[in-house]
């Protein structure tokens, strides 16, 4: 009986240990994707299934820019990453703040999203997302915008993410496009010697209440993140530093709305305005008003 006992013990240390060095692994790749980044971003459309004989793809699209990830967060179950666009002359560049993703280790607390600006509230069990990161992935205003959970995968020298999910338009499609209204997208991040790689495969979607999903194209995302030298994003990093206190109030009242646990539905303007250009004034930096003006925008 003893023998049983402490063959049992052993086992159970022995994989308490394997799975903490597996969570610091991961935590350590995620926070790989952090530092200063020459970015190419590459979309094309690949397949069409519409039988609308007026239809037109969407144009292929590539894009490059200088990116700074800026650690914001690095907890015992949480990783946060802010990224800023550093554009215009080098001598005199401009700083857009860009998306914002959150890592959390088996979280069980999901908004999906479900079209029209809305999001489901969901709950998984522990069981469902034992070992696995979800990603949450945040608008310039700290909104909502997609997420999902998966492990990541360290084997034959690669570390890599993977996860399929319901987003909104991309931002690149959303002024252009109405003909679908759901972006299934298939994520891969995968850190890479020289930084990391954003693989995507995504479908698009028309997704109507009562009705089966209707898929109308495929599209396929490639961006590639190079590091480069930190000094090459010190305007971000100042920029940052001068500013994140405003957006940590921000954070902060996101964070309440979260808390809910409710369904979530956000008007697109609030007295025909978007909501980041509310909060994207260097005039807004008091609590109250940035509250006001979040809540604002949450449909009761």
């Amino acid at each position: 009986m003893k023998t049983i006992f402490y063959s049992l013990f052993t086992f159970l240390i022995v994989y308490s240990v394997n799975a903490q060095n597996k969570k610091k692994r991961d935590a350590n790749a995620i926070k790989k994707m952090c530092g200063c980044y020459e970015v190419t971003f590459n979309f094309v459309e690949t397949f069409s299934y519409t039988k609308d004989s007026l239809y037109k793809p969407s144009k292929a699209k590539t894009d490059k820019g200088l990116e700074w990830a800026q650690l914001v967060e690095d907890g015992k179950n949480k990783v946060s990453i802010q990224h800023l666009l550093q554009v215009g002359k080098p001598s005199k560049p401009y700083i857009v703040k860009h998306w914002r993703q959150d890592w959390l280790y088996q979280n069980t607390d999901f908004y999906m999203y479900n079209g029209d600006n809305t999001w489901n509230y969901e709950s998984k069990s522990k069981k469902e997302v034992k070992g696995q990161w979800t990603q949450k992935v945040y608008q310039v205003d700290d909104s909502p915008r997609y997420e999902g959970s998966g492990t990541w995968v360290h084997v034959d020298g690669k570390s890599y993410w993977e996860n399929t999910t319901d987003a909104p338009l991309p931002r690149r499609e959303y002024t252009k496009r109405s003909d679908y209204n759901i972006t299934v997208r298939g994520n891969r991040h995968e850190i890479t010697k020289d930084g990391w790689i954003h693989d995507q495969n995504n479908d698009k979607v028309i997704r109507e209440a009562g009705k089966k999903d209707i898929v109308i194209a495929k599209e396929k995302g490639y961006n590639t993140y190079k590091k480069v030298e930190d000094s090459r994003c010190q305007a971000a990093i100042d920029w940052w530093e001068e500013h994140n206190s405003k957006w940590q109030l921000v954070r902060n009242k996101w964070e309440a709305i979260y808390n809910r646990n409710l369904d979530l539905a956000l008007e697109s303007k609030v007295d025909n305005k978007l909501l980041y250009k509310y909060l994207f004034s260097d005039e807004m930096v008091n609590a109250e008003e940035i509250n006001n003006t979040i809540e604002s925008f949450v449909k009761k």
